[in-house]
């Protein structure tokens, strides 16, 4: 169950109750006439099932809520309540395939936004892939996954392209391709520093390197496992399992290849930064095919389901009325 708190203008609470009244999972309304000071209106508090949540909250938006005073959702982590496992049971679908679009927007355009706390993150996630990789230790490779940010402006994008968000697109497009760059460039540069205090070597990136020579080797695996990640990525975030994308995180490999092709670009191995950044590139394809692709599905199966429910309930609405 979510929780809504909503200050709205005294003319326009009237409107308000009764969509809320109307909607299939919604329950425990109260309102608090005068209530609010700062826009100075009237509260409605109201808690609602998760599946219908994301249509309740558009219906808010659509009478003007969100620019005439506020709209505030909180997740219920406990509820004891008859009336609010009748509302679930009511809503349509499960609450855990429930996609709640302004939410899935309003996150991902905060993970996606260029920050010095981002590329920091990406930076030394990138240092981190570059020990790993003149080292040839897995270990390090799957730790510098784990730290890496970048899902967060790919799912951004992916986001953009389905809502049709130019704004939300151009931040997420920038915070990838910023980061990554800069991220590179600093790691050239670690890898000189390295170089100097005989750490890092030629020999060592030539080496054979079993545990980490995939890096710089794409193949079509490459290409399925970036979807497949994609794919989780998408739809961790939009279940809220958030404890999924750690394991999208450590499954592709945007970080060690980046890393790869900036020690390589240090030693002027050209042939193996080229195939590190096509690895590269063909994770963040396949990351934005999948992402896209999933939440296109998540859209059409919602609107099925909220037609399947419409004809339900016109159906029994007809039923009563004979």
């Amino acid at each position: 169950m979510l929780h809504l708190r909503l200050i709205t203008p005294p003319a326009g609470t009237d409107a308000v109750v009764r969509l809320i009244e109307t909607t299939v999972g919604a329950t425990h309304l109260a309102v608090l006439p005068g209530a609010a000071r700062t826009p100075a209106g009237d509260v409605v508090l109201c808690d609602v099932a998760r599946e219908a949540a994301d249509e309740l909250i558009g219906g808010l938006r659509a009478l003007g809520i969100d620019e005439s005073g506020s709209i505030a959702v909180e997740n219920i982590d406990l509820s004891l309540s008859h009336r609010a496992d009748k509302a679930e049971d009511d809503a349509p679908g499960e609450g855990a395939d429930a996609v709640l679009w302004e939410h899935l927007t309003d996150a991902t355009h905060e993970e996606s936004t260029l920050s010095v706390t981002y590329v920091a993150f990406l930076t030394i996630a990138t240092m981190i892939a570059a020990c790993g990789v003149v080292l040839d230790n897995a270990i390090l490779i799957v730790g510098a996954m784990a730290v890496g940010p970048e899902f967060g402006p790919l799912a951004g994008f992916c986001t953009a392209l389905v809502r049709r968000a130019p704004r939300l697109a151009a931040r997420s497009l920038t915070a990838l391709l910023v980061g990554f760059a800069a991220a590179m460039v600093v790691t050239v540069g670690f890898s000189y520093a390295m170089d100097a205090m005989n750490l890092f070597s030629d020999a060592a990136l030539k080496a054979e390197r079993p545990n980490t020579n995939f890096i710089y080797r794409p193949d079509w695996f490459s290409f399925v496992v970036a979807v497949l990640a994609g794919a989780a990525g998408m739809l961790s975030l939009t279940s809220a399992k958030s404890g999924a994308l750690v394991g999208v995180a450590i499954s592709v490999t945007t970080v060690p290849a980046a890393a790869n092709a900036a020690v390589a670009f240090s030693y002027g191995e050209y042939k193996q930064a080229w195939g590190s950044t096509e690895q590269l590139l063909l994770n963040l394809l396949g990351i934005v095919l999948a992402g896209t692709a999933t939440l296109l599905a998540q859209k059409l199966l919602w609107a099925e389901q909220r037609r399947r429910t419409a004809r339900t309930s016109h159906g029994a609405q007809a039923g009563h009325g004979a």
